[in-house]
């Protein structure tokens, strides 16, 4: 992985040929960011090592489960399609384009997954996350809509929604949480409402990911063996289990309510959580057209340095203890 960081023997903050006093230096400085850049990557990998131990608990049935993507394959496509969504968040913030990205699909689909690895490298104040909580008192008596609006992009932003204003066709709709006339007048309302979008000149992708029963099944009992992932299993995802087939329904509604031409649904198949990650991504990325953007050249200057200061010692008692 070191090779992807090789550059040429230039001097970094003159662009100059280095000179040999200064090279052994620049060298040690190299070696050392590939070192830093090659450990956050060891991170994230020990991070999925983690996901497959939790997918091999002792006594969680795996049958009927297809075989993982490999883990050489996923992590040098997770990191190629990283790279390119830099490229888009640079065309983004240049073409001042604004993308809304909509993530649904039954709990533990697999959502918080592919948006943590959208948003890992690009910058949080070109892409954030909005994952609105239940709507308060007053947030309850406004148009159903508003809150939602509050999050939409400006010009150069990505906002991906982790759940949307679809709750009023799912979860709102399952569990009783609105009237059925209050669903009717959602699904008259929200074509409209997303052509408004697109005609204002907002770039719209919904994505719901699919999972099977057992898969779910699955998932929650990892949650509920793993004490670090215990939190994520809510009571009204527990609900959510005994209420498979009244979700289906919904699911099925919705989609055949709402997919118009200029807001289409798009299904990633998520039961193999690498799979899906990536294959969302690379949809994504074909969703706006984008090209290189040119940028300036960084030039470090040298530190200025002031003969009358003096750095003021650190007291003991303000240092954190040195325990490891």
């Amino acid at each position: 992985m070191g090779a992807c960081y090789r550059t040429r023997d230039r001097d970094l903050t003159t662009s100059r040929p280095m000179s040999e006093d200064s090279s052994v230096a620049d060298a040690a400085t190299l070696a050392a960011i590939r070192a830093e850049l090659i450990d956050s990557y060891d991170e994230e990998l020990e991070q999925e090592m983690e996901e497959d131990r939790l997918d091999r608990l002792d006594g969680v049935p795996l049958e009927g489960r297809e075989p993982a993507l490999s883990r050489g394959l996923y992590f040098r496509e997770l990191l190629r399609l990283q790279h390119e969504l830099v490229r888009l968040q640079d065309w983004v913030q240049h073409e001042k384009l604004r993308i809304v990205v909509l993530f649904e699909g039954r709990d533990s689909a697999g959502k918080g997954g592919v948006i943590k690895r959208i948003t890992q490298r690009l910058n949080p104040r070109v892409c954030r996350v909005a994952a609105l909580p239940a709507p308060n008192e007053r947030e309850r008596t406004q148009w159903y809509f508003q809150r939602y609006v509050a999050h939409l992009p400006a010009a150069g932003e990505i906002v991906l929604f982790d759940r949307s204003w679809y709750n009023r066709a799912g979860v709102e709709r399952v569990m009783g949480f609105c009237a059925e006339a209050d669903v009717e007048e959602f699904f008259r309302s929200v074509p409209e409402f997303e052509r408004m979008l697109v005609r204002s000149g907002i770039v719209l992708v919904k994505y719901w990911f699919s999972i099977t029963d057992a898969e779910q099944a699955f998932r929650f009992r990892m949650r509920i063996e793993d004490p670090l992932k215990q939190w994520k299993l809510s009571p009204m995802d527990v609900e959510s289990r005994r209420r498979w087939e009244d979700y289906t329904r919904a699911k099925e509604d919705m989609l055949a309510r709402t997919h118009i031409p200029e807001a289409p649904w798009w299904v990633v198949e998520a039961v193999d959580k690498r799979r899906a990650r990536l294959n969302c991504i690379a949809h994504l990325l074909e969703q706006v057209p984008y090209g290189h953007v040119d940028h300036p050249p960084v030039h470090l200057p040298d530190r200025v340095r002031h003969a009358d200061y003096i750095r003021a010692p650190v007291p003991d008692t303000m240092i954190a203890p040195d325990r490891y």
